[in-house]
This record gives structure tokens, sequence and C-alpha cells, in this order.
């Protein structure tokens, strides 16, 4: 029964190509409503923070269990591939809403959850529609389903910073870091597993960091091959510490919060 779902949603897409029309006007409209929809629910009467996030993990997860089918289903002929594993940066704020409603009382929590939203969240979003080479699929469901994802991860990033849920300055940046470590700790755990136990069969790349092979991401590949893979890797991490870093700093002196 599952497998004729997926089949009987298996519509057929020509090949986009970044850079083209379809991909610069979908990411506009997409951007432009993820954004406005942000400001709307961040005004006073707006429903809690709590209600907005769970129901955008609960979304996210429904994308992903869609997709996750479609890919076994249809895509791979049942056969689980690792590297759509869901723990990429860009997976990791459907965990995070999913977890922020049971943290109502513990406000300091609250607040690193809200921030990596805002700040990492926000910069996967954009990193991924503007470079959307891993978007692009020769199926309507697969290609919307990318773009939807990551519409509502910049969503997530606007309505954090304007709801004022994340921690602002440096110390907040700063507080919110070791999450994003624990995360790349947990990337980092999964390749290895995936590398020791299931290659050449299967391959992941959660976070790009898969310590066994150069980086994928095209500057870092170039520095993994000259320098070595160690520092390939880790150039790669604190670039992308520092660009979530620039939008914590960005966010805080041109954005004006909602007042509640």
């Amino acid at each position: 029964m599952l497998s004729r779902f997926f089949a009987a949603t298996a519509w057929p897409m020509p090949m986009v190509q970044p850079g083209s029309f379809f991909h610069f006007a979908l990411a506009i409209v997409g951007i432009a409503a993820a954004v406005k929809l942000a400001f709307l629910l961040s005004r006073r009467k707006a429903p809690c923070e709590a209600a907005v996030l769970a129901a955008s993990g609960v979304a996210l997860a429904i994308f992903e269990l869609y997709k996750q089918g479609f890919l076994y289903y249809v895509v791979y002929d049942e056969h689980f591939n690792w590297w759509y594993f869901p723990f990429q940066l860009c997976s990791v704020p459907m965990y995070l809403c999913l977890i922020y409603p049971w943290l109502k009382n513990h406000r300091s929590a609250e607040k690193i959850l809200a921030t990596f939203l805002q700040d990492f969240g926000l910069l996967g979003g954009i990193m991924a529609l503007a470079v959307p080479d891993g978007l692009f699929h020769p199926y309507w469901t697969l290609t919307l389903h990318g773009f939807l994802w990551h519409f509502l991860l910049i969503f997530l990033g606007v309505y954090c910073g304007r709801r004022v849920l994340s921690d602002g300055g440096a110390r907040g940046f700063l507080r919110m870091l070791p999450l994003y470590g624990f995360c790349c700790g947990i990337a980092i755990f999964i390749n290895t597993m995936v590398q020791l136990c299931l290659y050449p069969q299967d391959y992941s790349d959660l976070f790009y960091i898969n310590c066994f092979f150069p980086s994928e991401q095209p500057l870092f590949r170039s520095i993994s091959l000259t320098f070595g893979n160690l520092w390939g890797h880790l150039l790669y991490v604190l670039c992308s510490c520092f660009g979530a870093g620039i939008i914590h700093l960005m966010w805080a002196k041109f954005v004006p919060p909602s007042q509640k």
C-alpha cells in the first residue's frame, strides 16, 4: 500500500538548473511568504511561541516522513540510503521545534534552541536556496519538498528573532555554540559507524564532515586535498560558525524585534 501511494505521487519533472527563472521565482516568492508569515505571527496577539514552533516541528516531521518513504520506495527500490539520514544541519530544526514545547520551565534552554534556529537555521535555509544543487530532483514532490523545507527554516529564524525568543549579544551566541558542536559530534559518530559497518555499500556525509573523505564543499575540498581532511572539515565548521555569527550580529543591528 505504501509503495503504491508513493508511486502515485512520483510525478516526473524536467530537470531545472540552479540560476534558472524557476529557481529565482520560486525562491523569491517562498522567502517573501516565509518572512511575511513570521512578521504576522510575531505580533502581540499571535499564538504562543511554543505552539508555533511545535506546529512547525510537526510539519517538518511530516515532510521528512514523506521524503524518506519516497526515497525508499521510489528512488532506491526499497533500500535505505544513509546519505539521506535526517541529521544534516538543515534537519536539526525539526528536532529542536519538537523539543521546544517541553522546555517551558527551562528558560535558558529555550533561549539556546531559539538562537540556534535564528542563526544556524537561517544560515542553512539561505545557503541551500542560494546554492540549490541538492534541491532539484526529477520529481515535483521531492523538489517542492526541498524548497518548502528551507522556506520553513527561514520562517523559523525570522520568527524567533522577531518574537525575541533568541538570546542576543555575543554571550547568547557563544552559549548556543556547544549545541552546534554536539550536533557535529553526533554527525561524525553516525558517519563513522556507517563507514566502518556499511561502506562501500552505503555512505554517509552528515554535516559534510565525513573524516574518511575530503570535504564535498568546493573550496573546502581543495583545502582537504592540499592540507588533509582534518583541516578541510575543521575550516568548514569554523566558517559555518562565522556565517551564523554574522547573521546573529546583523539581526541584532538591523532587524527590530516585535513589540509584544
